[in-house]
């Protein structure tokens, strides 16, 4: 089963409320996502995305997975 941008939107969106979020992809495997959101201040890049991919409940998983890759960027407010 392919994950499509708005479900991961949604899923980033219950995670970080208040966040700016911004998903591309329509393909259902690869997609690209950024986060920007005030709870990764003080975080480094792994624990920001580690945070990222908690909230994507199991979706990319090991071999089976839905998503197969997620290119992701985050970060802070400026």
């Amino acid at each position: 089963m392919a994950v499509y941008a708005q479900e991961l939107e949604d899923l980033l969106r219950a995670a970080f409320p208040n966040a700016q979020i911004a998903v591309e992809g329509s393909d259902g495997k690869h997609m690209s996502a950024m986060v920007v959101d005030e709870s990764f201040r003080g975080m480094n890049r792994v624990q920001q995305q580690r945070a990222v991919y908690a909230a994507l409940k199991g979706k990319m998983d090991g071999a089976n997975g839905e998503l197969h890759a997620l290119a992701l960027t985050t970060k802070a407010p400026e």
